[in-house]
């Protein structure tokens, strides 16, 4: 538990000092560490005051772990699409939130009804394909929506899908996250 709790610290520092860097705060230290080279997706979450501030992340492993995290932080803070890049002003105020995330699996699910009574809410992230269209949502996601069927409703409409859109070609995967934050009082 402590082992994982550093790790997550380390994790977020990196976050945070890549953000600083590309203001121009200061050079990100160099870290070594064998578990940073494994590889791992993660999504970098930032908030504002309690509010959104950008979040991007990678849904699967594809770069090592500490490179994916200075990666998603630096795009979260300036490549969002729903906000403006973060300015130099507001980074006191922005906490940082790094999770790891697991490999994904197949929900097992032939209509939407299977899809809501698989779901585990406030564990699964959970990513949709179809359609050439895809969009997830971190478990933390479950916090402000509760429900399964308003959850899988929000993350088609996320994915650019109707609301109760149900095909054959849909296809659910869960995930879970180690998360690890920070309060953003520096």
């Amino acid at each position: 538990m402590a082992e994982a709790a550093g790790r997550g610290a380390v994790l977020v520092a990196m976050a945070r000092e890549a953000i600083a860097e590309r203001l121009g705060l200061g050079a990100a230290p160099e870290r070594g560490d064998a578990w940073l080279a494994q590889p791992a997706a993660t999504f970098v979450t930032l908030h504002r005051h309690g509010e959104l501030r950008g979040c991007i992340g990678s849904i699967d492993p594809r770069r090592p772990l500490g490179e994916d995290v200075r990666a998603n932080a630096r795009a979260a803070a300036f490549s969002d699409p729903r906000f403006e890049a973060l300015r130099v002003a507001e980074f006191a105020h922005v906490s940082v939130e790094v999770s790891v995330l697991s490999p994904r699996t197949i929900v097992a699910a032939a209509s939407e009804a299977e899809a809501v009574a698989a779901l585990r809410p406030g564990t699964d992230g959970v990513y949709l394909e179809c359609e050439g269209l895809a969009a997830t949502f971190l478990p933390q996601v479950w916090e402000s929506l509760p429900d399964g069927l308003a959850f899988l409703s929000a993350l088609r409409r996320k994915a650019g899908l109707p609301a109760r859109h149900w095909s054959p070609a849909l296809r659910l995967t869960r995930y879970t996250v180690e998360k690890h934050g920070d309060d953003g009082a520096r």
